[in-house]
């Protein structure tokens, strides 16, 4: 029996049908993402979802959710009491229990503190226990406490002074502490960094939990999805497997309904001609002719063409000087913080840096340093010469939510400058996906995609030889972040990317400075997996003096009776005896994955089988990393007795 089931779904704002009889099942057990253009109404039906059985937010259909089971629900921007504690938001989803247990936690940290009158607080606190007990409560504390230790949040916290991550973090916490069976999450990865969007991949798929989600992160896509849903048109179409395999039958269809509606047109075309030529046109057995032809008439009236694609064109105006910037021996803190400690790179015309590492590690302030925005505590920054810079703001700070759209692009104009030629705006917004009617429409009726759409039409109206861009790909729909991609492959000036999205860095960026912690910054060639694959090396080879020292394949390790009978186990002795040929299987099914992948033809012909056997290498990585260390440490027992 599904979870969650949706009826002929109709969904409508003003005259663009959202929703147009759609239908859709949610097994147990599925992880399925709801992908589809931006303004599509992907969020609107999750929000339906969320709202449960019945009509709900819906024009017409149903919403049916299996009676008895919990569905948590993080929307995009999530409704937080800024004043109250995390503690509070996280128990607010719990019912009635939530204030007894809000006020249990209050009383709690009075009594600890010593605030107030101690056989007061006594008595009200087990006046709460008593009550909550017959509710049946404490599960639900334990839940919530549990949670919010997972996620790294500090229980007293105010809500209002979390950055945007912890938010997220939060709205995460709050769903689950519900234990929920099923969990709808809108653009889980926004606002996160990559380690915490790498460790949200683990929770959810090793939670169990059953899912229906938006996201346009291809590599969450790919790590955590089973099945995808696409939005399109008005209907529902379900894709199982991965991104990649979905790509692949997507363009298929698309080739398909291309052919078909190709032959639909030409032979309306030719009805319409016979039609036009008169007597015989209206002769008795020609009716059925007639008929077909208002059919036909009928069926490309009803027809709703794909939405376009962004038309993204970018000038990088005259060319900078060679050099953009070269620092050497830079160091900034602010106060007893380290931000940047002994950190030189030399940044040439054309090179495309990524910058990645923790929320807070500094990254903005790197990047003012190297564009010589703020002054180094101490070290060399040198500027380059001829460089007009444009900045794409991740909080968009310079779209007035009172200006209309055609004032953000050409302040007090009609026409805007492209290429050295002249456009009229509203044909320039309509190249960035919006109508014509929109043009006068505020900033603040926009989505949260269609703002950061706006804010690359506003980013690329002007010349500049010198991109920065924080967070670009924030809410964009995965057609036009493609779109983006390419037109960032082809830019011929230097840019400064800081992203999460790794798919991202790794088709655009040519070499990445990393925060390594501490102030520390490094700088490595490639995009995220380079680093990524660079940075496991490197823990492999710290363990690899204690691996190249131990026995041959099918040599037992030399153990004396002292030692087994002083520091291991019989269990512990026998572990350490087979984690030799444990080893050698796993090295040796690496060397046959590396061959397998080493044809570039697997991915044209078995996309599915290339990425099992990608993911399948990157768990050897890190079981072998893990029985290397065992054994380090189960040796030193057995080497030791003391």
């Amino acid at each position: 029996m599904p979870y969650l089931k949706l009826s002929s779904a109709c969904l409508a704002y003003g005259h663009v049908p959202l929703l147009d009889h759609a239908d859709f099942l949610l097994d147990p057990g599925e992880r399925v993402a709801l992908i589809g253009r931006n303004g599509t109404g992907k969020s609107s039906l999750l929000a339906a979802m969320a709202a449960g059985s019945g009509r709900g937010r819906l024009d017409d259909g149903e919403v049916w959710v299996q009676p008895g089971i919990r569905v948590g629900y993080v929307p995009q921007e999530p409704p937080f009491d800024a004043e109250s504690t995390v503690f509070e938001a996280v128990i607010s989803g719990m019912g009635e229990t939530s204030a007894l247990l809000s006020e249990y936690h209050d009383v709690s940290h009075r009594m600890a503190e010593g605030d107030g009158d101690h056989e007061v607080l006594l008595s009200r606190m087990s006046d709460l226990q008593h009550k909550l007990e017959a509710l049946g409560a404490w599960a639900y504390e334990a839940q919530a406490e549990r949670v919010i230790e997972r996620f790294g949040l500090d229980p007293d916290a105010r809500v209002g002074s979390l950055s945007g991550g912890q938010k997220k973090r939060l709205a995460l916490a709050q769903a689950l502490a519900v234990a929920p069976e099923v969990l709808l999450l809108d653009e889980p990865t926004n606002h996160l960094d990559i380690a915490a969007i790498e460790w949200l991949e683990n929770l959810l798929i090793e939670s169990g939990v059953t899912l229906f989600f938006i996201t346009h992160d291809r590599s969450f896509l790919d790590r955590v999805c089973t099945r995808i849903v696409e939005l399109d048109r008005g209907k529902l179409a379900s894709f199982p497997g991965s991104f990649k395999e979905y790509q692949l039958r997507k363009e298929a269809l698309l080739h398909e309904e291309a052919l078909a509606n190709a032959r639909a047109d030409k032979l309306l075309k030719e009805e319409e001609v016979w039609i036009r030529k008169g007597v015989e046109a209206r002769r008795t057995r020609a009716v059925f002719r007639v008929q077909r032809l208002d059919k036909l008439r009928a069926e490309r009236q009803a027809r709703r063409e794909r939405m376009g694609k962004v038309n993204l064109q970018l000038d990088a105006g005259d060319k900078s000087g060679k050099l953009v910037a070269e620092l050497e021996h830079v160091y900034k803190s602010y106060g007893q913080r380290e931000i940047v400690r002994d950190f030189s790179t030399r940044i040439q015309r054309g090179d495309k840096i990524g910058l990645i590492g923790p929320n807070g590690a500094g990254k903005t302030t790197l990047l003012r340093l190297i564009l010589d925005e703020i002054k180094p505590d101490s070290g060399i920054v040198r500027q380059g010469t001829k460089m007009d810079i444009a900045y794409f703001d991740q909080f968009r700070t310079q779209l007035d939510p009172n200006s209309t759209l055609s004032d953000v692009i050409s302040p007090g104009s009609d026409w805007v400058d492209i290429g050295g030629a002249r456009k009229h705006v509203i044909g320039y917004l309509e190249d960035f996906l919006f109508a014509p009617e929109r043009a006068r429409s505020p900033v603040s009726s926009l989505s949260g995609g269609e703002r950061n759409r706006l804010l690359l039409a506003r980013l690329f109206a002007k010349p500049a030889n010198v991109l920065v861009l924080d967070e670009p790909t924030n809410d964009l729909d995965i057609e036009t972040l493609e779109l983006l991609e390419q037109l960032l492959q082809d830019y011929a000036g230097t840019l400064f990317l800081v992203s999460h999205d790794r798919t991202f860095l790794d088709n655009v960026v040519t070499q990445t400075i990393a925060a390594e912690g501490n102030g520390v910054w490094h700088e490595y060639a490639g995009g995220y997996s380079d680093w990524a694959s660079y940075k496991a090396s490197v823990a492999r080879d710290a363990v690899k003096p204690k691996a190249e020292a131990r026995p041959a394949e099918n040599a037992k390790p030399v153990v004396s009776a002292k030692a087994k009978g002083d520091k291991l186990s019989w269990k512990e002795q026998r572990e350490l005896e087979a984690l030799p040929d444990r080893i050698a299987q796993l090295e040796a099914e690496q060397a046959d994955l590396s061959k397998l992948l080493e044809d570039a033809t697997l991915y044209q012909k078995d996309p599915s089988a290339a990425q099992r056997a990608s993911e399948r290498l990157a768990a050897i990585d890190d079981e072998l990393l893990e029985l290397l260390e065992r054994w380090e440490a189960l040796e030193a027992r057995a080497g030791n007795p003391g």
